[in-house]
């Protein structure tokens, strides 16, 4: 049976270094691209990490039924949206969502379909990592990154985590190769 492997987490927590190593080590797996209409930060391309689109592409997406789920969120930069479209289950996919996310993939697919792997570290270096990535910004916003870490305590709070009694925990604290084989525990067992 094809899966759905959703990464979710943090900011900073590391799913997209995971996410990007465990596709280089299982090609087969189809990366699905999350949409968004926030501003690319340095670095990112359009088509990796996300699709970049406007609100106007956003609204005939949503006209045409293919959004499977959206997030809004208000920063400090205005409203941004986060949101995936509706994709074939043909093969194995990973992603990066949120529990809200992973949530309406299992209403969309089934929840048998969908495994949600919880990447955690402690607190600590999640902050240490945000500055850092925020360091390399063309423009640091440091009141975003505050806001995006607070945030993160309510959206990952252990009553929110309680609902998903199958998570796949992830200390990405550890070194790549451990959360690889932390990672290739789960995938090989499917």
């Amino acid at each position: 049976m094809n899966r759905i492997f959703c990464l979710v987490g943090k900011s900073c927590s590391g799913k997209d270094t995971l996410y990007t190593h465990i596709l280089e080590r299982h090609p087969e797996l189809f990366p699905v691209i999350p949409h968004t209409t926030r501003p690319r930060r340095t670095g990112e391309a359009d088509g990796q990490q996300y699709h970049f689109v406007t609100q106007e592409q956003l609204r005939q997406y949503e006209a045409e039924g293919r959004v499977i789920e959206k997030r809004e969120y208000r920063t400090v930069q205005g409203l941004w949206t986060y949101f995936t479209l509706r994709f074939a289950l043909d093969t194995h996919c990973l992603l990066i969502t949120t529990l809200e996310g992973a949530a309406a993939l299992m209403d969309c697919y089934g929840p048998d379909k969908v495994r949600i792997v919880y990447l955690h570290v402690d607190d600590h270096t999640r902050l240490l990592r945000c500055l850092k990535r925020e360091e390399h910004q063309a423009y640091p916003d440091y009141t975003e990154l505050c806001r995006r870490f607070l945030a993160d305590q309510e959206d990952f709070s252990q009553e929110r985590l309680a609902r998903f009694p199958d998570l796949h925990p992830i200390d990405t604290g550890a070194d790549i190769e451990e959360c690889m084989t932390q990672w290739d525990a789960l995938y090989c067992s499917e």
